[in-house]
């Protein structure tokens, strides 16, 4: 009924707005570097006598799937129980640990190394590997997270995925590629690209010589990662709302283009029914309040970092980098990255 983002950040709570969430603006007691889900919960909980359930899923945990959050949901609302907790299953042997200068042998903790098992023969080990924690009001009033009647819920493997340092993420990326959940439409393949160039492809300055000529800057990643869009078989189109006809022949980038288009939503539905093909195959890279309609209608939008709020609030992926400073290059890899998914969903 209601979405709400606990923070004690003044520019997350102005995102969080802008996006239609409402803010609890958490006491400084629970926002230390110490401090614990379970106390930021429990405040919550304080100023919030409505809520009877709580589920604590962890942005940690990228590949959760709804189809486990109902059945654990389930769980309580109708089997009962108190607690609900995800678990894996793992098949490792652990030894118990010998601390350095101590004189004794390690010993093992869950085999025998006379008798042990293979791999496949051996049903393994319940872990926490967490992904959530559901817990009823009365229990965390009390201070607990898992409690009273206890249950697990038995995540698959592929999907018990947890980022924890550094070099989990890159991890992280391929197995969401692999298992992560992308919606119940199936995915389609993205065959064109359709960019704003003032302030996607450049960085929206133009400089006048003394002599009254144009100019502006690109960024060399960029063309590049147009054209490595254009050897997976997408088509790369440009717009802009401004005359910028010399700029492009300069760049010969080869594109098709439309300049002084006063409404780039009609264009992109004129590209669209041209080329045929439906709007989930459709990417949009634009970064002004002109390109929102267009973003909101494309089955996969992008902005650069330094987009305006209306544009990044329609978008499905905000850039790290500034336009004109690598965002083509990064969204080209945004997409090669779904191309990845739909072929994994092909093989399986």
């Amino acid at each position: 009924n209601s979405i709400w983002v606990s923070t004690d950040h003044d520019e997350i709570e102005k995102v969080a707005k802008q996006f239609g969430a409402q803010v609890h603006r958490r006491s400084p007691e629970v926002s230390q570097d110490s401090s614990t889900s379970l106390e930021a919960i429990r405040e919550f909980l304080n100023h919030h006598h409505e809520v009877d359930i709580v589920g604590n899923i962890q942005a940690t945990s990228p590949c959760l799937h709804p189809s486990d959050l109902i059945k654990v949901a389930d769980l309580i609302q109708k089997e009962g129980f108190d607690s609900v907790f995800s678990v894996v299953r793992r098949h490792q042997f652990r030894w118990s640990e010998v601390k350095k200068g101590e004189n004794k042998m390690t010993e093992p903790q869950n085999l025998n190394p006379a008798k042990r098992y293979r791999r496949q023969d051996w049903p393994g080990e319940l872990y926490e590997n967490g992904s959530f924690y559901f817990a009823k009001r009365h229990l965390i009033e009390k201070g607990y997270l898992q409690g009273g009647k206890m249950a697990y819920y038995e995540m698959r493997a592929e999907h018990s995925v947890d980022i924890d340092i550094d070099i989990d993420w890159p991890i992280a990326e391929q197995r969401v590629l692999s298992f992560g959940y992308f919606g119940k439409e199936p995915l389609k393949e993205v065959k064109l690209l359709v960019c704003s160039i003032d302030g996607c492809l450049t960085n929206g300055r133009i400089y006048v010589t003394e002599d009254q000529k144009e100019m502006v800057s690109y960024d060399y990643r960029d063309i590049v990662g147009i054209n490595l869009l254009k050897k997976r078989k997408i088509e790369v189109r440009l717009i802009s709302e401004r005359d910028c006809s010399k700029t492009l022949s300069a760049m010969q980038l080869g594109c098709v283009a439309k300049v002084s288009a006063t409404n780039k939503l009609q264009v992109l539905e004129d590209w669209q029914k041209e080329i045929g093909l439906s709007w989930k195959e459709v990417a949009y890279l634009g970064n002004e309040e002109s390109d929102v309609e267009c973003l909101k209608k494309a089955g996969m939008s992008g902005v650069p970092a330094d987009a305006c709020a209306v544009a990044q609030k329609a978008a499905g992926y905000i850039c790290k980098s500034n336009g004109g400073c690598g965002a083509v290059r990064e969204f080209a890899e945004h997409i090669f990255l779904l191309l990845e998914k739909v072929n994994s969903a092909r093989k399986q």
